[in-house]
């Protein structure tokens, strides 16, 4: 395998850094979407939405809570005391 740069362990250095708040940033794109969206397109989404969640180690508890709802502005909600949080 051939070396990295430096210019490129830092930016695997910095990506794995700031996962956290590029979780929240893909949350709140993710919000947007769902308060957009219909259908079977809807359902995908939430699916996402939980994975996303898990890595912010949101309790799983109340990932599920959120999904079966089926209301992003629970979501919403969360996102923001999320992002009070950081």
């Amino acid at each position: 395998m051939a070396k990295r740069s430096g210019y490129q362990q830092r930016v695997i250095r910095d990506y794995y850094r700031n996962q956290d708040a590029i979780a929240v940033q893909r949350l709140g794109e993710q919000v947007t979407d769902l308060f957009l969206a219909e259908g079977e397109s809807r359902r995908r989404l939430w699916k996402r939405v939980s994975a996303t969640l898990e890595k912010l180690k949101v309790p799983p508890k109340q990932i599920e809570h959120i999904v079966q709802s089926d209301n992003p502005t629970l979501l919403a909600n969360l996102l923001k005391q999320l992002l009070q949080e950081r």
